[in-house]
């Protein structure tokens, strides 16, 4: 029997982390997955984040502590199974070793954390999750507060990693019955690269028809490819954009360092991110 697909959700018990939570939550249900929290702890104590200062602490000011108030509370609006991990050492790479130790399906973080309680999860911590993690990674801005999946956004470069995310989309699609938007991303009118990125766009659509998924194209042109996805996504109120991190030295490329890391820093709309392992 086939073990159920696990998402994992690193928690710093702030409002971010806990939206991520409950996204997770909702997948996980819906592919008969299973939820585990992770925590890198920092000290045997903590001081108590706002997230549960209307709580009754009857757990105490722990790390468990605070896992069991909020196990307590979503234990019952998880249909798989559902616990938590403390593991000790640098938040991202624990956050790895668990998703590689557990053969993770997929990890669901926020983008935005706690100041003094844990580090900053925007930036460093929750991109090098990203570039480096064995399996997708969802990153989440807390104002976005809606779990359904009916809309994603497929960005398409003229790198050939940019279409090694098109199968893991696919099996979202399905799963979520989604629609998916592939649109062609430049930020130049030259023609041979206008003429590659519609056949490019034209492949991958024909790949999700075949496989009974919805699929709308577009052709987007600006002078950055984040902001003109972002909008994109925003004006047809997208609820999740698929990009690649593979670091390579290809020049056309354009999911790499900056642009990706501006995608998961900035985007209001939840992203996946896929590297090709």
């Amino acid at each position: 029997m086939k073990s159920p697909k696990l998402i994992i959700v690193p928690i710093d018990f702030s409002n971010d982390s806990i939206n991520a939570l409950e996204h997770a939550i909702y997948m996980a249900n819906k592919i008969d997955g299973d939820v585990r929290m992770i925590n890198v702890r920092k000290a045997k104590t903590q001081d108590i984040p706002s997230y549960f200062k209307d709580f009754n602490l009857v757990f105490g000011n722990t790390v468990e502590g605070y896992f069991e108030i909020i196990f307590e509370k979503y234990k019952d609006r998880v249909k798989g199974r559902f616990d938590y991990k403390v593991r000790d050492g640098k938040v991202y790479q624990e956050i790895i070793n668990q998703a590689k130790y557990d053969d993770a399906y997929m990890i669901v973080m926020g983008t935005h954390g706690l100041s003094g309680f844990e580090e900053f999860w925007i930036g460093s911590n929750a991109y090098k999750v990203v570039s480096n993690a064995p399996c997708p990674v969802i990153t989440i801005r807390n104002g976005f507060l809606r779990t359904g999946l009916s809309k994603i956004i497929l960005p398409i470069d003229m790198s050939s990693e940019s279409r090694k995310k098109v199968p893991v989309v696919a099996d979202l699609a399905l799963m979520f019955d989604a629609e998916i938007h592939t649109i062609a991303v430049r930020e130049t009118n030259a023609q041979d690269i206008v003429d590659k990125l519609e056949l490019y766009t034209t492949q991958v659509c024909e790949y999700f028809t075949n496989k009974k998924v919805r699929c709308h194209t577009e052709s987007l042109y600006g002078d950055n490819i984040t902001n003109i996805t972002i909008e994109y996504a925003k004006g047809v109120d997208a609820d999740l954009i698929a990009i690649m991190t593979e670091q390579d030295e290809d020049m056309y490329n354009l999911w790499l360092g900056a642009y990706a890391q501006q995608m998961v820093n900035h985007s209001p709309i939840p992203v996946l991110s896929v590297r090709a392992i």
